[in-house]
């Protein structure tokens, strides 16, 4: 029989469930920056990214009694983080549009936030940031995970609980639209 050594992050979930509010500021602190990250990317907004990093967060403990092991617990973060967002930014389309001029502060916020990190992804030229945010949420975030986050089809499906067939149609959708979007951008 054999010994395995326990992931550090596993420990800190089994603390986390028990109640032990310091493992649950542990794992905050090992994810926030990539709970942030996603959020700005999903939502384009660096103020509403903040908001949804924190209910994030907040769902997350609510719920980790429920949470089963069954994905690793960034999975199962990412997932809270993508259905936050989704809510978040419906509510967002209700109430007011975005304004691509804002997405020069997005980047200087995030840079902020996560230096370094983000410069290649978040320098967008204008027109892409434009045609992004016309994506519906649904492609937005499948465009989001495959080709700036790099997750597979088969990661997206489980994130987002759909098929794998389903992500790769979204996809396939949503680059497009973004073609027919960038068709006459001079690059």
């Amino acid at each position: 029989m054999s010994l395995h050594p326990v992931e550090p992050d596993k420990l800190w979930v089994i603390a986390a469930r028990s109640g032990d509010r310091d493992a649950f500021r542990m794992l905050v602190e090992q994810n926030q920056r990539d709970v942030y990250t996603l959020a700005v990317r999903l939502v384009s907004d660096c103020h509403l990214a903040e908001d949804v990093a924190q209910e994030t967060f907040v769902r997350a403990w609510r719920a980790l009694p429920n949470f089963r092991g069954d994905s690793a617990f960034s999975t199962w973060l990412y997932r809270i983080t993508v259905n936050t967002a989704w809510t978040h930014r419906g509510r967002q389309k209700r109430h007011r549009h975005a304004d691509i001029d804002d997405v020069p502060a997005i980047a200087d916020e995030t840079r902020r936030h996560n230096p370094g990190h983000l410069d290649e992804t978040l320098h967008l030229p204008e027109a892409l940031g434009e045609a992004l945010n016309s994506l519906s949420a649904e492609q937005r975030m499948v465009v989001v995970l495959k080709d700036v986050e790099g997750w597979s089809h088969n990661e997206i499906a489980e994130l987002l609980d759909i098929t794998t067939g389903a992500a790769k149609v979204r996809l396939h959708r949503a680059r497009r639209r973004l073609r027919t979007l960038l068709a006459d951008v001079d690059w």
